[in-house]
């Protein structure tokens, strides 16, 4: 009982604190089309000047709230195709807190380096920031290789990638089918994210900080709860010994 409780009031607080993540963006659910899914492209500038077009393709859930515009994403997929060779790239997210794996990323920059892709992201929500280890500074970054997306990291990602250059999910009543490069700015700039989701930190934030945004949860019999419960202290010890 004292556990439910204890849930209950974790839940109540993810509402508050889901949209002071790590990048404060990717909070609300995406906008829906054909009550199922959600697309668009948009221009993405890269370091180097040049331009590609990103397709963003969300399936999606319920609404969250009665009186929501917006529906949960369920997972979303952001395809390019690289300059030189034609050939198309895509990486996928799904949206589950349910399951222990890592998942529930937003992506923040997408750029070439050498022909190589790289991608940068944070995590949407606080469930998602623990199970990726409260990464600090707060990205979770990819490198294409051998046709796969590797975890990299911080070290390994270019210094030269400093912009964030990819739009959050717009609201569904204002969705265009394509954004230019003037519009995408228009929809970053309007976005109000934090500093540490307008470029790529590469020192770690007071930690203070990160606590502040984002609470230190455990993952207790299937629920996510705070390591600071009696019982759930208990059985972090015990996994220790």
């Amino acid at each position: 009982m004292k556990l439910n409780k204890l849930w209950i009031m974790t839940i109540t607080k993810l509402g508050l604190l889901q949209c002071l993540t790590v990048v404060m963006i990717a909070c609300a659910g995406a906008p829906g089309l054909n009550n199922s899914t959600s697309s668009w492209k948009e221009e993405v500038v890269l370091h180097d000047g040049k331009v590609v077009v990103v397709e963003r393709f969300f399936h999606l859930g319920e609404y969250p709230t009665a009186d929501s515009h917006n529906r949960s994403p369920l997972d979303q997929t952001a395809t390019f195709t690289l300059p030189e060779t034609n050939k198309k790239i895509s990486w996928r997210t799904e949206y589950k807190n349910e399951v222990p794996e890592p998942n529930s990323l937003t992506p923040l920059l997408l750029d070439l380096v050498g022909g190589v892709p790289y991608l940068a992201t944070g995590t949407a929500g606080c469930i998602s920031y623990n199970k990726w280890g409260r990464p600090n500074p707060p990205y979770i970054l990819f490198k294409h290789v051998n046709d796969e997306w590797k975890r990299i990291s911080l070290e390994e990602f270019p210094a030269e990638l400093v912009q964030t250059n990819l739009m959050s999910k717009p609201d569904s009543r204002g969705l265009k089918p394509y954004y230019t490069v003037e519009q995408v700015k228009e929809q970053m700039q309007g976005r109000g994210i934090a500093d540490y989701a307008k470029i790529i930190l590469r020192e770690a934030l007071p930690q203070a900080r990160i606590n502040q945004m984002c609470m230190e949860m455990v993952l207790y019999k299937g629920s996510w709860v705070m390591p600071n419960d009696p019982i759930a202290r208990k059985f972090i010890d015990s996994q220790k010994k």
